[in-house]
């Protein structure tokens, strides 16, 4: 076995000599996503391959040309994913390859799960009482909107079952108004329009429509279909209702995702340009590809492909003739997990690369869900920042 195990590290670590550069670039801490992008090249490497951890005591000389002395050991690990011991292996290994100091990476299997799932971060509920307390929430909050305000319920924007749209109109719906946009989030597997009401007493007491977007989740939705249906929800919106005097997007999580993905379109192909003039992303996911190696993808069972092709980090180049119209806020809670605080710090500064208005809001006090929740209240922070928002244009 030890031999075997050698002559696959040799194989990999041949294969890798020529990224050494690129992967000598990353800075420790390493990211869930830079640590499965190298398992995941070891797994391709090694092909029918297959063997668990290497053994403890395999010590890897690196490589003579470079005239290193240092060692690499590779930890014992009982984890299910085979290729772990061996990417932890080789990630350090590729460093010094370069001409860096190799150094110890702690991962697992259930390290970027637990980085992903929101419902762990929080510090005031468990796992599953916080997530029953967010719909609990929000459902409270639109039945109050639907009791309270005059609205235009399951509006259909196209002939999909989920294909409708939840309107929520000003005390005084004379003349022309702004829209906040709503869409939902639920990893794109959850929730529903039917309980993404709940933000609009707060704003159409101000003159401000609501509308809360609808669309097939998963799985009888796939990511390229939602994507699509939130675009021809917007287009559908500025073709039909000729009171709208500007548009603003509002997403949360999987929501903000999406939102985001709208920001990206080529209109031309709608036949309409929405007045998108500013955009509200809350707690998002602004690169797919690390959803792709955890248990959210097993409903939403999408390739490497789709996934690139619905990262809003990917997009954001092909946005730039918009960037100068819309103002973008993007807002993460104090709670959020570091993953998901690391994807809205990038995404905020590739947007402001790009050449958009942007700018980072980060919400102390709050976590993945009641950062949300609380748009429900006139004086919570989110309110007012997008009602000064709307009052600037």
């Amino acid at each position: 076995m030890r031999g075997d195990s050698r002559g696959a590290v040799a194989c990999v670590l041949g294969i890798l000599h020529q990224q050494a550069l690129v992967l000598s670039e990353l800075e420790p801490p390493y990211s869930p996503h830079e640590l499965r992008a190298v398992k995941d090249c070891c797994q391709w490497a090694l092909g029918s391959c297959r063997f668990p951890a290497l053994p403890s005591d395999l010590v890897l000389p690196l490589s003579r040309e470079h005239g290193s002395e240092d060692h690499l050991w590779a930890e014992p690990r009982g984890s299910a994913c085979e290729s772990t011991g061996l990417a932890q292996a080789l990630l350090p290994s590729c460093r010094v390859l370069a001409g860096q100091s190799p150094c110890t990476v702690p991962v697992s299997c259930l390290e970027l799960e637990e980085q992903y799932s929101p419902s762990r971060w929080s510090p005031r509920l468990d796992r599953d009482a916080v997530v029953e307390a967010h719909v609990e929430a929000v459902t409270a909050g639109t039945q109050m909107a639907r009791a309270t305000t005059q609205t235009l319920l399951h509006v259909p924007y196209g002939d999909g079952d989920g294909e409708k749209l939840d309107v929520y109109l000003p005390t005084d719906p004379s003349g022309t108004f702004p829209v906040l946009v709503y869409i939902h989030g639920g990893y794109w597997q959850c929730l529903s329009k039917d309980v993404s009401g709940f933000a609009a007493p707060a704003l159409v007491s101000q003159g401000i429509a609501v509308v809360a977007v609808g669309y097939n989740i998963a799985p009888k939705g796939h990511m390229d279909e939602m994507v699509a249906q939130v675009r021809r929800s917007l287009a559908f919106l500025v073709q039909q209702y000729s009171w709208i005097s500007g548009v603003y997007l509002c997403g949360h999580s999987a929501g903000a995702h999406l939102a985001a993905m709208v920001l990206s379109t080529d209109w031309a192909e709608y036949g309409v340009t929405p007045d998108i003039k500013g955009a509200v992303l809350v707690s998002g996911v602004y690169d797919l590809e690390p959803i792709l190696h955890i248990y959210v993808n097993d409903a939403l069972n999408m390739s490497r492909e789709v996934a690139q092709r619905n990262s809003p980090m990917l997009c954001v180049t092909g946005a730039v003739p918009a960037a100068g119209a819309c103002e973008v806020l993007v807002a993460v809670a104090q709670h959020d997990s570091p993953e998901f605080r690391r994807q809205s710090r990038e995404y905020c500064q590739a947007l402001r690369s790009a050449g958009w208005t942007v700018s980072l809001l980060d919400l102390a006090g709050v976590d993945h869900f009641n950062i949300i929740e609380r748009l429900s209240q006139d004086s919570y922070i989110l309110t007012e920042v997008i009602l000064n928002m709307i009052s600037r244009a």
